[in-house]
């Protein structure tokens, strides 16, 4: 007979129940995916927003005639890592086959096509945009207009590889934004991009982004920016702001380029009406995280100290590196982004280059929008990144 230790034997008569359930462990060493799972049961919110109206959109770019677009391009598996982590599989860019390289029959001015087939939705999601901001009297609500590069990647596995598909089936694929762009990139565009078309370079910053789960905000996720004071040797926050909304999205497929395009138009609250112990709750969180290089997101915190007050929980931290440049109406931002998800225990570093156009924000943002000063001013900043940023 196999021997059993004392403490495991039934005593003589006993019932064969089963025995009582362990204590719950301390927070601090439960597993990683058991807390995400626990802060899954808490309404952890998306992490990707979109407002109740909004609009999100792809087309092609490049081509004079849409209906070319079957016969002149397929779907190619790419490398990207991130992505095949998490799903086990590549996924597809849109590419001209070898005879789509020498066809004729591009675009003159692709830009002006992308203006066109942004415009309407550009204001009508404006002005849904002007009424919540009338609506939030607690919040300062700053809308914001950005171009961002990419490639656009689409998913469904390798049965659509190598396929020509009509754009009306394209639409209905899955598809994904990827931001990160190579180090060669970025340095094009500091050394010979920016002061080709007169950026001036504004600042140079690095900052610490700490996303906070509010059990009495569900929905939201609150984003505090943060900056380390060497003399304190610790996070200082210096805006806390509920996660950013997108209003509308349209992505583009540059057919002739190396990159692809995202115009977004979205907007951010900052948190002003806080009471003074939701802001000690969340100071200590911010004061409590240490300095690791090590660890994904370059912050880590003590046993016990990635919550506090029962209410607030850190659930990500970015660590950003940027260089600012600007000119009369936009501003350019080169970004290093290292950041990590306590949700899913996924975290990736990225080169991003990210256009802002707040000119064109303030006209939207008149009384009585002048929409053909609006579309000059579009025009003209598509007509740069055609001409500088895509390849």
């Amino acid at each position: 007979m196999a021997y059993i230790p004392p403490h495991m034997r039934l005593k003589k008569g006993a019932a064969a129940s089963s025995p009582p359930s362990p204590a719950r462990p301390p927070e601090s060493i439960i597993p990683r995916f058991q807390r995400n799972i626990d802060l899954k049961s808490k309404g952890y919110p998306r992490k990707i927003v979109h407002a109740e109206n909004s609009i999100s959109k792809w087309f092609v770019v490049g081509l004079a005639d849409e209906n070319l677009v079957s016969g002149l391009t397929h779907l190619e598996p790419v490398a990207v890592e991130s992505f095949e982590r998490k799903s086990g599989e590549k996924p597809l860019a849109l590419v001209l086959k070898e005879n789509g390289e020498k066809v004729t029959e591009f675009s003159e001015n692709p830009w002006i096509d992308v203006a066109e087939a942004v415009k309407q939705d550009l204001f009508a999601s404006f002005e849904l945009v002007k009424n919540e901001m009338r609506d939030y009297e607690f919040q300062e609500m700053k809308p914001s207009l950005v171009l961002r590069f990419g490639r656009i990647l689409f998913h469904g596995g390798c049965s659509f590889t190598e396929r020509s598909l009509p754009v009306s089936t394209l639409k209905h694929l899955r598809k994904s934004f990827y931001t990160n762009v190579p180090p060669s990139y970025m340095e094009h565009i500091t050394s010979n991009v920016a002061p080709q078309i007169d950026f001036d370079f504004k600042e140079e910053k690095e900052l610490y982004h700490v996303k906070l789960f509010d059990n009495m905000r569900p929905g939201s996720t609150i984003s505090c920016k943060c900056t380390f004071v060497k003399d304190r040797n610790q996070l200082e926050h210096s805006k806390i702001e509920l996660n950013q909304v997108r209003h509308l999205v349209a992505d583009m497929s540059c057919l002739d380029k190396n990159l692809d395009l995202r115009l977004m138009l979205n907007t951010k609250r900052t948190l002003v009406a806080l009471t003074d112990e939701e802001l000690e709750n969340v100071k200590s969180l911010v004061s409590s995280a240490r300095l690791d290089s090590e660890v994904k997101g370059g912050l880590r915190w003590p046993l016990g100290k990635q919550s506090a007050g029962n209410r607030f929980t850190v659930v990500g931290v970015w660590h950003t590196k940027f260089k600012t440049y600007r000119n009369s109406s936009t501003r350019l931002k080169l970004r290093h982004a290292d950041r990590f998800d306590f949700l899913t225990s996924n975290g990736e570093a990225s080169n991003e280059v990210i256009l802002k156009m707040p000119g064109i924000v303030s006209l939207l943002q008149e009384e009585k929008v002048d929409t053909d000063v609006v579309l000059e001013m579009l025009n003209e900043n598509l007509r740069l990144i055609w001409k500088h940023f895509l390849s």
